[in-house]
Formats: structure tokens, C-alpha cells, sequence
């Protein structure tokens, strides 16, 4: 359905809170270098299945998953380190979380974390992130105030930096517009748009114009399945599934 090689991967994935089942059977392939996007009602398990891609469902008790996810053919669950594959998969959240400290501190973080102490390092790894996110110059002269003093855009860029500052192969997005003013949001699209370029994306929304603009391909998910997945272009003009037709017409959810 999607041509394009596949950079992660589910087989069968069931997911489970207790006996309550969030995802059934989720076989998706998300291919590199593209945005793809997740649309479908609240509760449907868009975020659930995002958060098992860098294991951030590990967090929340009793949750149990059966089947494969799998970057670059490796399963993520049998063979991969926490810590090696949230380096490769990072996460922006729905509303802006910069850390209280300064801008450089929360891009330095990262780094800081995965062994980068030199200075001089840090500061091109500061520089480089704030640029592949237009904020640079806006930021550059404030290096050292809070980052809690940025406006909510600014914030939501700064967190999208930070997550970069690793070098991911793949960002998460988890609805990083939906706290946002409607230039703010535009920013973030193009800027999404732009990032493609050089990494996987994977955004949640519930802005159907939104995942029209920016994603190549879409997934329509109900109650924990996948109802339709295919180019963004069909899922909107000509979906297979009636239930997607309905959604995306805005006649339920």
C-alpha cells in the first residue's frame, strides 16, 4: 500500500490496559523520510500506538503488548535498549513542557545526558538544533533566560530543538499545534514539512485540514484498529472504508 521502505513497523500489535483492549491487530508501515499522519476520534488509540514507538507506553501501569514493533526490521520490545531507541525516536508532546532552565540548558540536556561535555560542542549542537528550527534568531541574544519566557509557538519550536539536539532518526508528534494560536500553528507545519527532509515523522492531529497539508500518508483508526491507511491525497478524496468517508466529512467523532 505504502511503496516507499518501510522505517518502522507493526505486526500484529495488540495493546492492552489490564483487560481492557486499546489496539487490535495494528499492522502499519511508516516509510522514512515523510510525514505520516494518525487521524481518528478521541480515544481511538492514535496516541497509545505513537508512544509504543519509543517505548514511553512502558511508563503507564499494567499495560501489556503482543506482536512486533520494529525499526529498521529490529523489534524494539526483544532486543533494543530504552535509552539507545528514545536517541533514535524522539517525541514532541501536545502542549508545549520546555524545562525550567535556560533556552541552551534545555538543548544541552540531550547531549548532556548521551556523554557531550565539551562547550564548544554543546554550544554548535545549541546553534545547529535552534536553526533546523527558524528560532535561532529569535533566541539567539537570550540564550541564558528562561525558557519558560518564550511565547507558547516559541516554546512548542524549542521543544521540537530539543528533541533534535540528539540527532533522531524519527520525531514523534503527538497534536504539537493543538495549544497553539493559528500562526503559531502554520510555523509548526512548515516547519514539519521542512524536517522531512531529513527525518521520519509521525504527528497525531485531529485538524483534518492540517493532516491534508503536510502528511504524504494517513491512518483512520476506530476503537483500536486501523480502518484505512494509504496516500494522504486517497484517504481524503476517495477512502475505500465508508467509516473513513464519514470521518473525514465531519459526520462523526
Amino acid at each position: 500500500m505504502i511503496s516507499a521502505p518501510a522505517k518502522l513497523a507493526t505486526r500484529d500489535l495488540d495493546l492492552f490496559y489490564g483487560d481492557f483492549q486499546a489496539l487490535q491487530k495494528v499492522n502499519l508501515e511508516i516509510p522514512s523520510l515523510s510525514v505520516t499522519a494518525f487521524i481518528g476520534p478521541s480515544g481511538c488509540g492514535k496516541t497509545t500506538l505513537l508512544k509504543t514507538f519509543n517505548r514511553m507506553i512502558d511508563l503507564v501501569e499494567g499495560c501489556r503488548i503482543t506482536g512486533e514493533v520494529l525499526l529498521d526490521g529490529e523489534d524494539i520490545y526483544h532486543s533494543m535498549d530504552t535509552n539507545f531507541l528514545r536517541k533514535r525516536v524522539g517525541m514532541v508532546f501536545q502542549k508545549p513542557n520546555p524545562f525550567p532552565m535556560s533556552i541552551f540548558d534545555n538543548i544541552a540536556y540531550g547531549p548532556r545526558t548521551h556523554g557531550v561535555r565539551r562547550h564548544s560542542e554543546l554550544e554548535e549542537i545549541v546553534e545547529r538544533s535552534l536553526r533546523n528550527t527558524a528560532l535561532f534568531d529569535e533566541v539567539k541574544d537570550r540564550l541564558r533566560h528562561n525558557a519558560l519566557s518564550l511565547s507558547g509557538g516559541q516554546q512548542q519550536r524549542l521543544c521540537i530543538a530539543r528533541a533534535l539536539a540528539v540527532e533522531p532518526e524519527i520525531l514523534l508528534m503527538d497534536e504539537p499545534t493543538s495549544a497553539l494560536d493559528p500562526a503559531s500553528t502554520a510555523r509548526i507545519e512548515e516547519l514539519v514539512c521542512t524536517l522531512s527532509e531529513h527525518y521520519s515523522i509521525v504527528i497525531v492531529t485531529h485538524n483534518m485540514q492540517q493532516a491534508a497539508r503536510i502528511s504524504a500518508q494517513t491512518a483512520f483508526f476506530l476503537l483500536g484498529e486501523v480502518v484505512e491507511y494509504g496516500p494522504t491525497t486517497q484517504i481524503f478524496s476517495d477512502p475505500h472504508d465508508s467509516r473513513t468517508l464519514d470521518y473525514v466529512a465531519g459526520r462523526f467523532g
